[in-house]
Parts: structure tokens; C-alpha cells; sequence
């Protein structure tokens, strides 16, 4: 799929409150649901919580950028899960413009949790999870607080932060930047740092008197420049993948040695050449908050934030579809003229020129404790604006192996590019959402727990985009654009319960409703997409039991989802060299079962349990290509395992803390003929924790301890293999997880 390739190996957690199917949590997440247990009466443990601060949904397999994603028994999104900021989406829209370009995970924040999926339907009207986060800011004490992390392959990022008082009237100010140089685990060719990443923080604080409350405002500035890779591998019998002896799998490059692409504006049909690194492949960004909150006289509580983030997007991938064997008579040449014989590696170039993205965001809520009733009312209203959004394509050629070279073939031009702007994508415009939402968590008694809300959305769509085909070396001519104008009205919103049978044990029961209709984005290709509402159902029902030694729930979770809207690059099964592109429309349904536990058998010994039973399978897939029509309906789900495990053992003694995380995925489809899928596989992590003081820690964390050399997630390319056997001992490409690395870091605190 179009962009899918960039996704990031997914794992989830399940959280104590909340209804998604083949999720995980970890021992914090329970920890928190029984300190807010301890607050009811009369001993009653019961599960509440609104957000959770969670060690592992940082913890990812796939690189050092971004969080790890929850599995919610759907496809991971290209952006992964959603981050907030301050209340906020950190992005409006994941493409061009990735969360990680402007987020990280930085002493920056002042506090960072994992927001639950019926949360996240109530505030925002979206389906999933949310990594939910604030920024640092002024303190009415001096803070100096920092952290140095290395790793065994040369990474290295600064994080460091300021903040105190300016004046004795409540004036304060914070200051912070974070700097992120990492070669990831491969070598490129043109560049040594896969991920370059400048954050720098600014902003004042005031705060009211008499407690009252406080006003940020707050100035962020964001670049980052960030290049992906991908593995061969030799595919074989049940899954298996063996290592090729050119090419070690997460050690070596497979983006072409100069970083180079040769592009077609497909605005100005000007050529150019991109790289992968540098100005061509850079995102900056100029981020304005002022928010923070006011307690009124009649005891509501006024919160509010509102951002201004204007953005330069500019974006160069390179995605391998296919491998074939050319001999000497198929005429293929180096660079230098010399013929090439051996394996040939298809590839498909994308370049996304400078793009500019203005976000104006705010949302304004009161809450306030009336009774047994915790209310919440509130108005969200985000503005979007992309102004000519185009993906220039492009294929070639290139060599199988560590920092492959291109080759020139016999239906390329002279510089070894062919299909210029085949694929390409346009679309120019404006959306904007408003809601207004309300929530209330309702103590009915000691025993029993509602919390209800529910999300209203209009969304006005006013762009630009075109139906004309794109051909090889097509571009734009001025009557090819016609109008979007779309306006939608969304319903969201969530019923939970808890109910305790007695003190220590109950039940739970979820409900979970969202809708949307497309995006702005939908928009790109030369088709008009379906805008029928896309609906996604969720409910749940399960247990709880918790005591002093075990707290344990298990919950089984029903969730559909309409409207997804595949691109793939398909490639002719039967000529590797003839590629597609070709839309998709279908439904995603899933059930699932998950059990999870927390045991605490003796002091400072925690063992964290999760399993996960779900059977994933899409519905209504089909489509034409290569004068064939396909249906792949009740395949099953690619890149989704149906059984997820998570182990996470912990040990603190004296100022050490020792802690591992195992999580295993079962076999993982990766074609949507469900003919090739990767061998199960287990995600390794492992580390130990150093209080010098209490102002200085130090810490190690082993990432893939078990060394697992296997890749994961999809194979390019594989999308119409129905024969797997024809493919054992064939190279393939693929993602995969991080090898072995360790990890060190210095974190200080004053």
C-alpha cells in the first residue's frame, strides 16, 4: 500500500477502562487505576482512569523517533498513534508532515501518558489511542533538568530544559532544546544520520493569584530531516527468512548509494534531481500555544489552548517493489557503462517539493465536580490549509545489495528513471472541523461506575484536486483541477461500566461509536473517493480482580470499521517489471480476547502479563488489475498478528531497578492474499536503572537482546502472489525490527 510501508512495527497496550480489542498494558497502567481504587469508599477497588503514563508505548522496536503503536486489532496508520500536545493534535494531518518532524520524547514535557480510546472519541471524535503530552512550563522554582542519551552504534541526543521565576508577581519563563543525531543501526551511503532532529522551546508563564490558575505561551521551533530503509532476504518455507551474504538485515542500507531521485514537477514539468538527505527531504515548523486554565467563582474550572503552527514540508522516499534476474543479455548497465548481470531491485521514487501547512487550532472546555457527577463540557475547532500538495514519482533501477548502485536499463532514460509521475498525487485546499462534546463520569454508588459522552463534528471540505490520469511523464495543465466542496456531520462518543461484585471483584462493559467521512487527502489520486460515512462500532464486556498480589482483567471485544481507502502499488505477478496503481475501498472487522495481569509476589518484584486472542479479516476487498478482477474479502489482515504476548518482569532493590519486556507477535500475513506471511517472533528489551542521587539517574537498555535477525511487517510488491512456493528461496524486500543495540543514558534533574 501506498505509504503502509512506512509503518511502524506495532504492539499495543490494554488499558484498565477502556473497550479496544488486542490492546496490551503494562504494570503502570493498573498501578494507576488502583491508586485512583484506594479513593473510593468503603475499600471498594473498581477501575477508573482517565490517562495513563506508560513506559512502553516509548519503547519501539523500529527506530529511535517515535512511539510504538497500540494495537487495536486494525492496521497501524502511517503517523502510528496520535500524539497531542498540550490538549492538541501535534499535527493536523500525518502526510506530508509527520508527528515526529515537530514531537519527541523530551524533558520538554512536563508530563507524557497514554489517553484512552473512549477519551480520545469524546474529545477528538477519533478511533484509537493517543499518546496525550504537555510542555514544560515557567516554574515558580528554579528546574534545570536534562538528559544524554548514546547508543552502541553512534547515536547521540541532547535534551535539556530551564525554567524559574522572572519577577515576584507570578511571572515565569521556560527554555529548552533537544538535538537528535542518529546513524540508526545501517550504514547510508551519502549521509551519516538516518534522523536529524532540532527542537528548541521558549515561553512564559503566569500564573493567577489565589491559586486561581495560570496562562503559557509558549513558542516551539521544529526541523528534521529523516530516512528510512528496508531489508533483503531470502524468502523460504513457513514464513522463514535467511539472511543474504551481501546484505545483513538491519545492519546494511538498501537506499541507493547517492541518495539521488530524478523527478518530473508534475505542476511545472521541470526536472530535478532530490536527495534523500539535505533541504530536499526536510520538514521545519513554527509552533505557537498559549494555554492553561481558570478556576471561577462558581467552582468550574475553565481550561483552555489554542496553537498557531505554520509548516514547510518537503519529503523524498524511495519504496522497493519488486526483485527479478536480468542476465547480460537483458541490458542492464552500471552507471559507468558497465553491464550488469544479477539480481535487480525495482524501485519507486517519491518527492513531495516545499509545501506549506498552516494549522490554527483551540479548545475550550469547563469541568467541574458536581455531586457524584464529574462534568466536562467543551469546544474544539481545528483549521487546516495545504497549499499545492504534490507527490512527484519516479522508478528505477538499482543493484541488490548493501548500498546498491542504479542501474540503466533498456526502457529507462539516460540517467536510469522511467514512468515519471505514474502514481502522482495532487490536491490543494482548506478543512476545517468544529465540535462540541460533553462527558460525564457518574459515581451511581460504591459499587457502581458510569462514564458517558458524546462528540458532535461538522466538517467543511473546500479544495482542489483532479480525476485526469497520470501516464508516464504526464503534468498538470490548467484545466485538469476541479472543486472540492464537502460538508459533514459527525457523531461520537462512548457508555462505559464498572460494577463490583464485592470489593476486589466486578465487571465491565464498553461501548465505543465514531464517524468520519474522508480527508482533504483522500482526495490525491485521479479518483473521485466514496464519501459515505465510515462507521467504526466497538463494545466490550469483561472482568476484574484485583487484591494486594494480583491485579488481573480480561475483557473479549467486538470492532468494525468501514471506508478504508487502500492505494497499492501492485506489481504483475506474472511480468515484475509491469506495475499498477490501483484504489481500494473495504471494511476491516475483528474479534478478540485479552487477558491481562500485574503479580507483586514479594517486595520490589513486579511481573506483568498480556495475552491477546484476535482474528482480524477484511471484508468487501476487491478491485481490477492487469485485466484480472481480485477479492480478497475474509483474507486475513496484513501485518496484524492474532496472537500478541507481552511479558515484562521488574526488580528494584536498593537504588538499582532491573526490567525486561518481551513481546511476541504469532505469524504476521504479509500480502493480502494471505499466500506469504513472516514467522512468529518475539520484540526484546531489556535494561537497568541507577539512582546516583536524587538528582542524577543512569541508565542501559539492550534493544533486542535475543538478537531476532527476521523482518516484519509487509513484503513490497507481494500484493497478488497467491503461490507461495513459487517465491521460497526468491529475495525479497520487507521492513524490520531494530538488530541488537544498546542504549545509555545520563538524566539529571535540579
Amino acid at each position: 500500500m501506498r505509504k503502509s510501508t512506512l509503518k511502524i512495527s506495532a504492539l499495543g497496550l490494554m488499558l484498565s477502562f477502556v473497550t479496544a480489542f488486542g490492546q496490551e498494558t503494562d504494570s503502570l497502567t493498573v498501578k494507576n487505576a488502583l491508586k485512583e481504587a484506594s479513593k473510593t469508599q468503603e475499600g471498594v477497588k473498581t477501575v477508573t482512569s482517565k490517562e495513563d503514563n506508560n513506559r512502553n508505548v516509548m519503547l519501539n522496536a523500529a527506530n529511535n523517533t517515535s512511539p510504538r503503536d497500540v494495537n487495536i486489532g486494525l492496521p497501524a496508520t502511517v503517523g502510528g498513534i496520535t500524539i497531542l500536545e498540550n490538549d492538541l493534535p501535534t499535527v493536523y494531518f500525518f502526510w506530508p508532515e509527520l508527528p515526529n518532524k515537530t514531537w519527541r520524547q523530551s524533558v520538554g514535557l512536563e508530563r507524557t501518558g497514554l489517553l484512552k480510546m473512549d477519551q480520545l472519541a469524546n474529545t477528538m471524535g477519533d478511533l484509537g489511542f493517543a499518546v496525550n503530552s504537555y510542555s514544560q512550563t515557567g516554574t515558580k522554582d528554579f528546574k534545570l533538568k536534562g538528559k544524554f542519551t548514546t547508543s552502541t552504534f553512534g547515536w547521540l541526543q541532547g535534551d535539556v530544559n530551564a525554567s524559574g521565576p522572572i519577577s515576584k508577581n507570578g511571572w515565569t519563563y521556560t527554555v529548552g532544546a533537544f538535538a537528535n543525531y542518529d546513524p540508526s543501526t545501517f550504514k547510508l551511503g551519502f549521509n551519516r544520520n538516518v534522523d536529524e532532529t532540532k527542537i528548541f522551546r521558549a515561553g512564559v508563564t503566569k500564573y493567577f493569584n489565589d491559586d486561581k490558575g495560570k496562562i503559557s505561551i509558549l513558542y516551539k521551533y521544529a526541523d528534521s530531516f529523516n530516512a528510512g530503509n528496508y531489508a533483503v532476504f531470502q524468502y523460504g518455507a513457513e514464513g522463514k527468512v535467511t539472511e543474504l551474504d551481501n546484505f545483513r538485515i538491519g545492519r546494511d542500507s538498501y537506499v541507493v548509494n547517492d541518495g539521488q531521485i530524478r523527478m518530473k514537477d508534475i505542476l511545472s514539468g521541470q526536472d530535478y534531481w532530490a536527495g534523500m538527505s539535505g533541504k530536499d527531504n526536510r520538514t521545519s515548523s513554527h509552533n505557537i500555544d498559549i494555554f492553561g486554565n481558570y478556576l471561577l467563582n462558581n467552582g468550574w474550572n475553565f481550561k483552555f489552548s489554542t496553537r498557531a503552527h505554520f509548516a514547510t514540508a518537503r519529503m523524498s522516499t524511495i519504496i522497493p517493489l519488486s526483485i527479478f534476474n536480468a542476465d547480460a543479455s537483458a541490458g542492464y548497465t552500471l552507471q559507468n557503462g558497465q553491464a550488469y548481470s544479477g539480481p535487480v531491485g525495482t524501485q519507486l521514487a517519491m518527492h513531495t517539493p516545499e509545501t506549506p501547512i498552516t494549522n490554527i487550532a483551540g479548545r475550550f472546555s469547563l469541568n467541574k465536580q458536581i455531586g457524584n457527577h464529574n462534568v466536562t463540557v467543551g469546544l474544539l475547532e481545528q483549521y487546516y490549509n495545504i497549499d499545492k500538495f504534490t507527490s512527484n514519482r519516479s522508478f528505477f533501477f538499482q543493484t541488490v545489495g548493501a548500498q546498491p548502485q542504479r542501474l540503466i536499463g533498456p526502457n529507462t532514460d539516460s540517467y536510469g528513471f522511467y514512468n515519471y509521475n505514474v502514481g502522482g498525487e495532487f490536491h490543494s485546499g482548506t478543512e476545517n472541523k468544529l465540535s462540541v462534546y460533553a462527558n460525564d463520569e457518574w459515581k451511581v454508588s460504591d459499587n457502581f461506575n458510569i462514564s458517558y459522552g458524546l462528540h458532535l463534528r461538522n466538517q467543511i471540505i473546500d479544495g482542489q484536486y483532479s480525476t485526469t490520469p497520470r501516464s508516464p511523464n504526464f503534468v498538470f495543465g490548467a484545466n485538469d483541477f476541479q472543486n472540492i466542496k464537502e460538508n459533514w456531520f459527525h457523531i461520537a462518543g462512548s457508555l462505559n461500566a464498572t460494577y463490583n461484585i464485592n470489593k476486589n471483584f466486578g465487571l465491565l462493559a464498553n461501548f465505543l461509536y465514531t464517524e468520519e467521512n474522508r480527508r482533504l487527502e483522500s482526495y490525491s489520486q485521479p479518483f473521485t473517493p466514496d464519501t459515505g460515512k465510515i462507521k467504526s462500532p466497538l463494545g466490550a464486556f469483561g472482568v476484574f480482580w484485583n487484591t494486594n498480589f494480583i491485579q488481573l482483567i480480561s475483557q473479549a471485544t467486538w470492532l468494525t470499521k468501514n471506508g478504508y481507502l487502500g492505494r497499492y502499488n501492485l506489481v504483475n505477478p506474472n511480468n515484475t517489471t509491469q506495475v499498477s496503481v490501483a484504489q481500494v475501498d473495504y471494511s476491516i472487522q475483528t474479534l478478540g480476547w485479552t487477558t491481562d495481569f500485574v503479580l507483586k509476589p514479594f517486595k520490589g518484584f513486579n511481573l506483568h502479563y498480556l495475552i491477546t486472542f484476535q482474528n482480524p479479516v477484511y471484508k468487501d476487498f476487491a478491485f481490477d488489475a492487469f485485466g484480472q478482477n481480485y477479492n480478497y474479502g475474509d483474507k486475513n489482515v496484513v501485518g496484524v498478528a492474532k496472537t500478541l504476548m507481552e511479558i515484562d518482569p521488574s526488580y528494584t532493590t536498593g537504588k538499582f531497578r532491573f526490567w525486561a519486556s518481551f513481546r511476541y507477535f504469532s505469524k504476521q500475513y504479509a500480502s493480502i492474499t494471505n499466500a506469504l506471511y513472516f514467522a512468529p517472533r518475539w520484540e526484546t528489551f531489556g535494561g537497568v536503572n541507577y539512582t546516583v542521587n536524587k538528582n542524577i539517574n543512569l541508565g542501559a537498555t539492550v534493544i533486542n537482546f535475543l538478537n531476532q535477525r527476521g523482518a516484519s511487517g509487509t513484503i513490497n510488491g507481494a500484493e497478488l502472489i497467491t503461490d507461495a512456493s513459487q517465491y521460497y528461496g526468491r529475495l525479497l524486500t520487507g521492513t524490520y525490527i531494530m538488530p541488537l543495540t544498546g542504549q545509555f543514558s545520563v538524566s539529571f534533574n535540579f
